[in-house]
Formats: C-alpha cells, sequence, structure tokens
C-alpha cells in the first residue's frame, strides 16, 4: 500500500479518526482534513479548512495529491434544504480542488441509513415503512435528501475525472469520538452515568418498536475496514453498499446487559416515550459535579452526548435491520459482536477518564 495516499475528509470525527488509524496500520500515507484536525492518530498528516469555502479548500490542498478520498463528515442545518445546500457543496468544493491535479483513483462517500427511511423530519414519523431488512437495491425515496445531492456530486466529478467511487451506508456507528454530533454509544455510557450517581434507574427512551423489534448497528471499527475493503478491491467499484456488524438484536435483550455494566437498574419500554433530551435535562449540572468528583477529562456535556440523535434512532417506531449479503458476496467476510461494540467502548471511555 505504499503507493496510496488518503485524504479522509472528517478525519477529526469519529468515523474519519477510526479509519485514519485503520489506513495507517496498513502502510498508507494519510491527511486528515477537518476544520481543526487534532494530533490524535499518530502519523496522520493534519490538513485545517473550512470545507464550505471552496477557495480555502482549495488553498489547503494545493500540496496534497491523494490517490483515495474518503468523505466521513457532515453539517447539520434546520431544515432538509439547508443540508442538501450545505453538504453538497462540501463534496464539491473538495473534488474541484483535487480534479487539476488527475491523482485521485476511488472516492468513498458515507451516508447512511436515511437513504431508505427519509431525512431527519421524516424518517420518525412512521409515515413511511420501508420493507426489511434494507437491501441496496431498494431506490431512493422521494423525498428531498442531503444523502442523494452528496452522491450526485460524487458521481458527476466521478464522470468528469474518471475516477471509481463507492458509497457506504452504515447504522447508527458506535465508537469514540469527542465533539460528534451523532453519538449514541457516549450518549447511553453519560446517561447510565448519571443514573447511578442519581439513583435513578436506567430507563428505555424510546418506542415499543425499537424496544421489540429487531436492530443493528455499525462498530465504527467495521466501518473503517469496509471503507479500506471497497477502495482496493476491483468487485466492489461504483456500487453502493450497507454496512452493519453482522449481527441482530433486540433491545428488550441488549438494555439490560448495558445496565448490568454500569451496575444500574434497567427499565424497559412501559407504553411510553421517555425522551433523552428530557431525562438529562438537568444532566449538565449533575454533571459538572461528576467531572469534579470523579477527575474526569470532559466538562462539557455536549462534546460526550447527544440526546436529540439517539432519541430520533430509539424513537422511531418500526424496526430496522440491515442486509450485508452484497459485501459477503464479494469477500467482505469481516464481524462484529454489537454487545461487544458497545461493551469495549464503555471500557475505553472509563480508562481515558471521559465517564466514571
Amino acid at each position: 500500500m505504499a503507493d496510496h495516499t488518503a485524504l479522509v475528509v472528517g478525519a477529526s470525527g469519529m468515523i474519519g479518526g477510526n479509519l485514519a488509524r485503520e489506513l495507517i496500520g496498513r502502510g498508507w500515507t494519510v491527511h486528515g482534513l477537518s476544520r481543526n484536525p487534532g494530533g490524535d492518530v499518530p502519523g496522520m498528516r493534519p490538513v485545517a479548512a473550512d470545507l464550505l469555502s471552496a477557495t480555502i479548500v482549495k488553498a489547503a490542498l494545493a500540496d496534497v495529491a491523494p490517490t483515495h478520498v474518503f468523505f466521513t463528515t457532515w453539517s447539520r442545518r434546520p431544515t432538509e434544504a439547508e443540508n442538501i445546500e450545505v453538504n453538497s457543496a462540501m463534496v464539491r468544493n473538495v473534488l474541484d480542488a483535487l480534479s487539476p491535479k488527475k491523482s485521485v483513483r476511488h472516492v468513498a462517500l458515507v451516508t447512511g441509513l436515511k437513504h431508505y427511511l427519509g431525512p431527519f423530519d421524516a424518517y420518525v414519523s412512521g409515515g413511511f415503512l420501508p420493507v426489511t431488512p434494507l437491501r441496496e437495491e431498494q431506490p431512493r425515496l422521494d423525498l428531498p435528501n442531503f444523502y442523494y445531492a452528496q452522491e450526485d456530486e460524487v458521481y458527476a466529478a466521478a464522470r468528469r475525472d474518471g475516477f471509481t467511487w463507492s458509497i457506504h451506508r452504515p447504522h447508527t456507528v458506535i465508537g469514540k469520538a469527542i465533539g460528534n454530533a451523532m453519538n449514541m454509544g457516549s450518549t447511553l455510557a453519560v446517561y447510565a452515568s448519571v443514573c447511578k450517581e442519581t439513583g435513578r434507574p436506567f430507563r428505555w427512551p424510546g418506542s415499543g418498536g425499537q424496544w421489540n423489534g429487531l436492530c443493528d448497528v455499525t462498530d465504527a471499527g467495521i466501518l473503517a475496514k469496509h471503507l479500506a475493503w471497497a477502495s482496493t478491491t476491483g468487485a466492489a467499484r461504483n456500487q453502493a453498499f450497507n454496512v452493519v456488524n453482522g449481527d441482530f438484536f433486540r433491545w428488550n435483550w441488549l438494555w439490560p446487559r448495558l445496565a448490568a455494566w454500569f451496575g444500574v437498574e434497567p427499565a424497559g419500554f412501559d407504553g411510553a416515550i421517555h425522551p433523552l433530551e428530557a431525562e438529562m435535562a438537568d444532566a449538565p449540572a449533575i454533571w459538572k459535579g461528576m467531572v469534579a468528583k470523579y477527575g474526569l477529562k470532559e466538562a462539557d456535556l455536549d462534546r460526550l452526548a447527544s440526546p436529540w440523535h439517539t432519541d430520533l434512532d430509539l424513537g422511531r417506531p418500526i424496526e430496522v435491520m440491515t442486509d450485508m449479503t452484497k459485501s459477503r458476496e464479494l469477500g467482505f467476510t469481516d464481524y462484529q459482536s454489537t454487545e461487544r461494540s458497545f461493551l469495549d467502548l464503555f471500557a475505553q471511555l472509563r480508562a481515558e477518564r471521559l465517564i466514571p
């Protein structure tokens, strides 16, 4: 892999950081592009830029000529129309800046299951019930969706510049990231820690459909391996893939196991939804006391937990299962236990003094 040079767009995030480590471990040269790249990934070459400024992106990438580009970031806006405008521009600005170099061989774009479920303001309503397990062959919905706009930017640049592409659609991604906007694993870890500190039960916040239905998630490590695999496998070129751990679970089975790790009392679905945003409304003040008491490293709870996004995932009225047949048939056989994804993350957060 000595001739492989990656540009990881969003390298400071959960997906991008794990991907950078995976690629460096395989012998790649890795440039990490983000607004404020840190030094958390040994061996990564940081590149700072505001992705919404074409001029700034072009200047930042003046001396970077990647063979592979990985888009692992997005920016949340109040409306889907704004999401489309902003997130498609970020993809376009990077690919336009690299176009004159003619160095890019492959572009990988990470989107997600909202490809099948619809955007945030639609996919929890229950008005649209997709056929599960979700398969890559299912067509786009007749709804505005920034994932589709991002894909279209990649397709257009591929026609112009002649590179291959892959689209990666994970479910909820589980892994360590500080300041990540969609972070169920750390959110549940913080919630359970607050429950233990206050003596509250670890109450299920979501719907009955999620509590009783089958579900899957995506470990950040599995996603990193899948991105590396698709970008270097001829049979995976110019295709879209689902990416999940490979197992199915029910929350009514997993929830007590997560509670047991923290030593808190689980409380299951009781016929009503109890959103985490409400359950954790007093958590910031409690957390400040916990930071002082236990010597925790992160005092800003918003950088660890994103209750709004966990509420969207767990509040859906339907079960969600994702089919991985396409990847399996082409040779990607990595697997990850979902219980281990959560428990390993909790152990890492505790070891790094991010939770008590």
